[in-house]
């Protein structure tokens, strides 16, 4: 089995989005039974991660794990709108493994093969959840987000906190939903991680849980890794970043989908001649192996600074900025000890679309 590969280049970790989230009833419940797809024993887990060099890291299996699909209700960016999404639920079992498991609220990074589920046993990225938590007596549950796979939404709308925090927050309602009929036996414990723009979407997720449901998710730790932190001021920078051909064009299409107002004209934000594709292309409607976006229907590397001509879109100085209507805090300090960006914190930032964004890191004396 191949071995995960992460699905943003460490040029994501220049992006930046607002936390938030907003929430409604009947939230989480299963919109078809949760099928089970496969049962991956400890001693098949082994002998790939040992096949694969992950042994080292993950360690060897002590469960076996029970791969299982979910579709789940949620809600989109507009108040009152009703929608799915899809996703995985790892479930860890065997003789060594009956005590009430944790579950792990993970969020993949960035993908543009809208097709792509995690409910796939042939997955890099849910064998190495299945490796390192699930086979470590940890539950997993994992969505595909909103735009992909089995939801039914018309796009995705890329770094939005508030809806990446609903959609994974719904994802750990359908996996409790689900834990009878799967045979999981839950403790109650969550933690929220994810990797890119997961590191984004799990710490917009976990905001949300400590903010508006401390009642409902007893969160006890959190690690949001490479998130996308900083996009107010890489979209100032004029040198262009790694994968740029791919993340600003998803970046802005995806705002102005959720805000109306990144621009009032698509040549203020695209030139010629991607101002068609570059707005629908991502995520791609097909899987797209081995490149992300085929070159007939995403931005590839073309024009924008003059001297390094990676992008598709027109200088960054001249973007209309989003205004969302209500501002989000900048700051958010998380109840549980959190890695951010791989380095243990008790103070986290967040900042929100503004006119004038910005976000540093809060003093130790900041409540």
């Amino acid at each position: 089995m191949p071995y995960f590969r992460l699905s943003c280049v460490a040029a994501a970790a220049a992006l930046l989005a607002a936390c938030g989230g907003s929430e409604g009833p009947q939230r989480g419940a299963l919109v078809e039974p949760a099928a089970t797809l496969a049962m991956l024993t400890a001693a098949q887990i082994d002998a790939t991660t040992a096949a694969i060099g992950l042994q080292a890291v993950s360690g060897k299996a002590r469960c076996d794990v029970r791969v299982v699909a979910l579709n789940y209700t949620t809600v989109g960016v507009r108040d009152g709108e009703s929608t799915n999404a899809s996703g995985v639920m790892l479930v860890p079992g065997g003789p060594a493994c009956t005590a009430p498991a944790p579950l792990v609220a993970y969020a993949k990074g960035t993908d543009v093969q809208k097709p792509r589920t995690l409910a796939n046993p042939q997955d890099g990225e849910t064998f190495f959840l299945a490796a390192m938590y699930a086979a470590q007596g940890y539950a997993v549950v994992a969505t595909d987000y909103l735009g992909f796979a089995k939801s039914a939404y018309a796009y995705h709308p890329y770094l939005h906190a508030d809806s990446e925090a609903t959609v994974v927050l719904d994802s750990v309602r359908a996996a409790r939903a689900a834990a009878a009929s799967v045979g999981a036996n839950l403790s109650g414990k969550v933690m929220f991680t994810g990797y890119s723009q997961g590191g984004h979407a799990s710490m917009a997720a976990h905001r949300a849980a400590e903010r508006d449901h401390a009642g409902e998710f007893n969160v006890v730790a959190g690690a949001h890794l490479a998130g996308p932190y900083n996009l107010s001021g890489q979209l100032r920078v004029t040198d262009a970043m790694a994968g740029v051909q791919f993340f600003v064009p998803y970046l802005v299409t995806s705002w102005q989908k959720v805000y109306g107002n990144v621009y009032a004209d698509v040549k203020a934000a695209f030139k010629l001649p991607f101002r068609a594709t570059s707005r629908t292309c991502c995520p791609a409607p097909r899987s797209t192996t081995p490149r992300w976006c085929p070159r007939a229907h995403c931005p590839v590397a073309q024009v924008s600074h003059p001297t390094r001509p990676v992008t598709s879109c027109s200088s960054p100085s001249s973007w209309p900025r989003p205004r969302p209507a209500a501002a989000t805090r900048c700051f958010w300090r998380p109840k549980r000890t959190t890695s951010w960006a791989g380095a243990p914190r008790r103070a986290c930032c967040c900042a929100v679309v503004r006119a004038t964004p910005r976000c540093r890191r809060p003093s130790t004396s900041r409540p």
